[in-house]
């Protein structure tokens, strides 16, 4: 809170004093800015107070601001000679009160009062209140409410309201003075740096492109004269083959891949793997001569097989040459095969099917093989006991002299069923004739005898069904023997029936695992050269050049700041 300050009173009277005149004006009128001398018994705050000011009636005689003091300051009434002249208003003037009762009339936020204070403050104005430091800033020439001055307050109030912190000081030497910097001089100056700039830009750009050239053009240029001039013209024979399993006629989940390419994936891969081994590089120098076409001196330096090569430099030349890929979405072989003549190429192409034909063929020969012979022993084996067990029977039935001992005891049985019958009869009779008081004694004898031998008959029969006698042998034994025999026999045609199943699967089985190439796309020789192809080659080659450039260049800047840290 500011308590505002007291203006001392002043008198006024005309420059030309006119006592009528004098006594007519209030004591309350005063010239602007007139200085005001400060009370002793007041604090000022630090700024100087105005005395307020009244304006005088444009008829009356201009007037002079006198302080109204007590004490004289032994001059009287008379001026001194070296003093300024009073501050008089002009008839069009307003007084200060005037000026911000018309600053109050424009509406000023409080903001702009505000900023207005600030800006006054900064040009080191020392006001009263806000109206007051629009009041003075405009007398001034300066406009408190201008984009500029709001800066620059903002920029100065940020850098006041930075924390000054005690700094270390240096004791510097003393240094001559600069020389004053001209326009002309910083122009010339700029120019010279703005020169060493360019000049070292055209320095490093000249380095840029030396090292481009060496490391990347150079290369990309001699790649390119070797692919258009030197490189020999090498033919392609394109062709796509596929492995295909025999139909199955069983069902079941066996049946369910049969005839894909899962079937034969495995078989693929095998004859893939074949076809690029050594054994097949080794069997088409034999046939056709592999290492003779590569050895020919119309190929050039870099594609020629030296005559004395090795097998390793033999077979890298092939893998290059030979180029063979499965395809296990479709179980497709494709196949290409290079060489410097295209009837060559062919040739190359066509006896390398018919290598990998083979080759599918003995895949499964073997196990074919086996299956079919596991099955045909078998069955001869089954088929051979199934004759001993029958020429046993047969021997059982000429020694025995019995053909079928069942049927034998069944007779045996019947006859002893009858005599048991006659038997029975003949005890009833015996107990009828015995029944009377007087039995016939004759015919009770008859009865006794054929009961007698009835019985006799029985035993005998019973007897040969279970007793040897004479060296032959009982019924039961003889059927015994034949029982065992006879399921001897039927034990053995059951097991040859099961050989001969098992052999009929087993053909089956061999005929499933037949494997058949089938060609889909025939190989034949290209009219027109396939490789090098020049432009492809000598754009990657480029490609390749500038990223071992761009490696080894980042690689050197990051050991060389390394180093340099």
């Amino acid at each position: 809170m500011i308590t505002p300050t007291k203006a001392k009173k002043f008198r006024i009277r005309r420059a030309t004093p006119t006592p009528s005149i004098a006594a007519a004006e209030p004591a309350s009128t005063a010239l602007p800015d007139m200085p005001v001398a400060p009370d002793p018994q007041r604090p000022t705050h630090g700024t100087p107070v105005r005395a307020p000011m009244q304006r005088q009636h444009p008829t009356e005689a201009p007037m002079i601001v006198v302080p109204d003091t007590a004490e004289d300051d032994g001059f009287g009434p008379d001026r001194y000679p070296t003093a300024a002249p009073d501050t008089v208003l002009g008839p069009t003037e307003r007084t200060p009160e005037e000026e911000i009762a018309a600053i109050r009339a424009e509406g000023l936020t409080g903001r702009q009062l505000r900023m207005a204070r600030r800006v006054a403050q900064r040009h080191g104005i020392e006001v009263t209140s806000d109206f007051e430091a629009v009041r003075v800033l405009r007398r001034r020439g300066i406009d408190p409410f201008q984009r500029s001055n709001i800066l620059d307050l903002v920029v100065s109030e940020a850098q006041e309201s930075k924390i000054q912190l005690p700094q270390t000081t240096r004791q510097t030497p003393q240094l001559p003075a600069a020389q004053q910097l001209t326009p002309e001089r910083r122009a010339a100056e700029i120019l010279k740096v703005q020169r060493s700039i360019a000049r070292r830009r055209r320095r490093k750009l000249a380095l840029l492109m030396t090292r481009l050239a060496f490391f990347v053009m150079l290369p990309t240029l001699i790649a390119g004269w070797y692919y258009f001039a030197i490189a020999t013209p090498l033919y392609a024979t394109r062709s796509e083959f596929v492995i295909q399993q025999a139909e199955s006629q069983a069902g079941g989940l066996g049946s369910l891949f049969s005839g894909t390419q899962f079937a034969t994936s495995q078989d693929s891969i095998t004859v893939q793997g074949y076809m690029q081994s050594r054994e097949a590089m080794k069997r088409l120098d034999r046939d056709l001569g592999f290492r003779n076409h590569w050895s020919q001196p119309g190929i050039d330096p870099l594609q020629r097989l030296a005559p004395d090569a090795t097998d390793e430099a033999a077979y890298r030349t092939y893998k290059r040459n030979v180029k063979i890929g499965y395809d296990p979405t479709e179980g497709i072989i494709k196949m290409e095969v290079i060489a410097a003549d295209p009837e060559v190429s062919t040739a190359f192409a066509e006896a390398l099917i018919g290598y990998a034909e083979e080759q599918v063929d003995h895949l499964t020969q073997r196990l074919r093989a086996d299956q079919m012979q596991g099955a045909r022993e078998s069955y001869a084996d089954a088929e051979a006991k199934v004759q001993a067990a029958q020429a046993r029977v047969l021997e059982m039935q000429e020694k025995l002299g019995v053909l079928d001992p069942i049927s034998e005891n069944s007779v045996v049985m019947q006859q002893i069923g009858t005599f048991e019958v006659q038997l029975a009869q003949k005890r009833l009779e015996l107990q009828q004739l015995n029944d009377n008081a007087q039995p016939n004694a004759a015919r009770v004898s008859g009865v006794e005898g054929d009961i007698a031998r009835l019985q006799n008959m029985i035993g005998s029969l019973r007897a040969q069904l279970t007793e040897s006698t004479g060296g032959t042998a009982s019924l039961a034994m003889i059927s015994g023997q034949m029982r065992i025999a006879e399921a001897e026999l039927q034990t053995r045609q059951l097991m040859l029936s099961q050989a001969a199943q098992q052999m009929e699967v087993a053909r089956i089985e061999a005929n499933k695992q037949v494997r058949y190439l089938s060609t889909g796309v025939r190989p034949l020789a290209p009219d027109e050269p396939t490789y090098p192809r020049a432009f492809e080659n000598t754009l990657v080659a480029m490609l390749i050049f500038s990223g071992l450039y761009l490696m080894l260049s980042l690689t050197a800047s990051i050991l060389r700041e390394q180093v340099s840290a």
